[in-house]
Parts: C-alpha cells; structure tokens; sequence
C-alpha cells in the first residue's frame, strides 16, 4: 500500500504522461488542472438565419427570342452561357416552304385585289357597277395587304433569316440544334441581362415570418468566401417549392459587385435578423449539448460549474445565460478534466 507522498509523486508522473496534472503543494487533497481562461464578454449580436441558394440572372432582365414561322435551323453561332452583343447573329433560319408558299399567295392575292378594284373602277365609270361593288373591292385589296405586311413581319419574305441579339447579354437557354426543323413561335433563345443577377435563396417555411423585404442579408460563394455582397431582400414568395420544400426569396446583386460572381453560382445567404446585447464566451468554454450545456468559471483558484443556455454564434464566440457576469473568467481548455470545486492553475 502506497503512503501518502507516495501517491503525490505517482500524480505527479502522471502529470507529465498527460500534459494537464500539476504537482501537488503538501498536504493537498485533490489533483490541480492546468487550464487556459477567458473573459466573459457583453457584446451586441446580430441573430442570422442562414439560407443556401443559387445566382438567378434577374427574371425582370431576360428576353425571350422565338421564331415567327416554321423553318429549318441552318446555323447556330453561340453557345450556353457565351456573351453576345446587341447585334450579333444567333442563329440562320431557312423559311420552311409551306410557310414561303403562304406568303407567295398573299402576294398574289394582293395582286389580285389590285387588278379586280381597277375593273371595278372602270366599270363605275362606264355605270356597270355600283359604288357598294367598288368599295368592296377596296376593302378586298386593304385585306389582302394587311396579310402581306404580317407575313413579311414574321419574315416569311425571305428564303433565309439571321436571327440576331437585341441587347448585350449572357445566352442563359438555348432550345435548338443545328438542323432541327422548327415550328412558328418556337422559344429558340434566352438572354438575360448581364449585370442584372438574383441571388434565389431557400429559406424554411417556419423562418417565413422573420424575413421581409428589404432585410439585410450578406451574400458569399459557397466555394470563396472571400467575395462578400451586401444587399438586402427583394421579394419573399409566398409558396413551398415542391422541389425543395422550401420558400423562395429573392435578392438582388449590386450590379458594381456582378463582376465578382458567376452567373449559377452556389451561394450562401445570411439573412440578418434582429440585434441584441448579451454576455459571450469562445465556443470552446461551452461543455454538453444544447438542452444540459455549461461552463466553468475560476475564482479563488477553484472552478466552479455553471449550467448556461446558449444562443446566437457568431464567429468563435457563442451567446449564453447563467449565473455569471460580464469580466468572470471562464476555462476555455482543460475543462474536460474538471469536475465542480477542483482547484486549478492558470497556464501562462
């Protein structure tokens, strides 16, 4: 059987096998932990509510370019997500020869029209025909051009058409191939506006009520957090996504910050919530789960354990709420190996 010094000089062997048991002082009864410490902090903290999602471009800011009649697609020039100018050829179309043949009868039919309202003029003056048949044969004349305008409109004058960008832009929806034959009012292209983006966030339905326009939120990369975007909520949809099981909210990029990010980015959004003052220690002095969490505080070279609830996080600091106060000093390591009234020494 070991005497008592005995069993101090075992401890003390310990202490150097592990790395946190000191040397006992004569006559002490327990063993003493060495621990580092911190301050409790009174700090004011913004409640966020993070949301992941994806870089939209803004659905106000797209085109949409269909084709006017059937045709064959003979050229394609661009490509998905390429940049285009306001006037650069997209795509050749060749007119489909049932929609040149349409065209060619109301050419005829105009020309036709023509023909008929001279005759009738003709016989007006020669009292042969009244003026309700010549009036009638304007009317058929006025008919016939009108279907000639809309169908030079929709461009069925011409064997072949380049379809070309109306605005500067990124190509975001591209509906045809080369060598698709196509129908009239076909969507062959989107275009959004390059600098107009969206970031379309999700946010739990539960969360809904805490989130307006005009919140802030803090917009980053998921993958380079080194690109920050402050703005602030545009819209917040008042449905669940069937998809996501989600509700939408919309934010948009300032547009002297579009040149950081790309366009189908995943992004994180912190939406900030509401600001308070409360009592914080570094995330390391807080011990158990969230329902039986606590720390420890050192005074009288004693530590003393305090349970505490915890709240908002905010970098490596963590709100809590307990019996303590502001300049308290709490064990930030070596609290694993305590238990409540062990003595301690503070590491240098």
């Amino acid at each position: 059987m070991k005497t008592k010094p005995e069993f101090h000089r075992a401890i003390r062997q310990l202490g150097l096998i592990l790395g946190f048991v000191l040397a006992l002082p004569a006559g002490a009864e327990g063993p003493i932990v060495l621990v580092k410490i911190a301050p409790v902090q009174e700090k004011t903290l913004t409640e966020t509510l993070t949301a992941f999602g994806v870089l939209d471009p803004d659905p106000d800011q797209v085109l949409s370019l269909s084709l006017p009649h059937a045709g064959l697609i003979n050229r394609v020039w661009v490509r998905l997500g390429q940049r285009v100018k306001s006037g650069d050829g997209l795509l050749e179309v060749i007119t489909a020869p049932d929609a040149r043949m349409q065209y060619l009868q109301a050419q005829s039919a105009v020309d036709y029209a023509q023909r008929e309202l001279e005759r009738q003029q003709r016989l007006l003056d020669e009292q042969l025909a009244t003026k309700a048949q010549l009036d009638a044969s304007r009317k058929n004349l006025q008919d016939a051009r009108s279907t000639l305008e809309s169908l030079q409109q929709r461009g069925m004058d011409v064997t072949r058409e380049t379809l070309r960008a109306p605005m500067d832009g990124i190509v975001t929806r591209l509906d045809v191939s080369q060598g698709q034959r196509v129908q009239a009012d076909t969507t062959a292209i989107l275009i959004a506006a390059e600098k107009q983006l969206i970031a379309r966030l999700g946010i739990e339905p539960e969360d809904l009520g805490t989130v307006q326009p005009g919140t802030p939120v803090q917009i980053t990369s998921v993958f380079g957090r080194d690109v920050q975007v402050e703005t602030t909520i545009r819209e917040v949809h008042a449905m669940i996504d069937p998809d996501t099981h989600l509700v939408e909210v919309l934010a948009s990029i300032p547009e002297q910050q579009v040149n950081q990010l790309v366009l189908g980015s995943r992004v994180l959004g912190r939406v900030q919530l509401a600001s308070r003052t409360a009592l914080v220690v570094p995330r390391s002095a807080v011990l158990g789960g969230e329902s039986e969490a606590s720390l420890y505080i050192v005074a009288d070279g004693k530590a003393r354990r305090v349970p505490v609830r915890t709240g908002i996080e905010e970098d490596d600091l963590i709100e809590v709420t307990g019996a303590m106060k502001a300049g308290d000093v709490v064990v930030v390591s070596g609290n694993y190996e305590l238990t409540d009234g062990m003595t301690v020494r503070v590491s240098p």
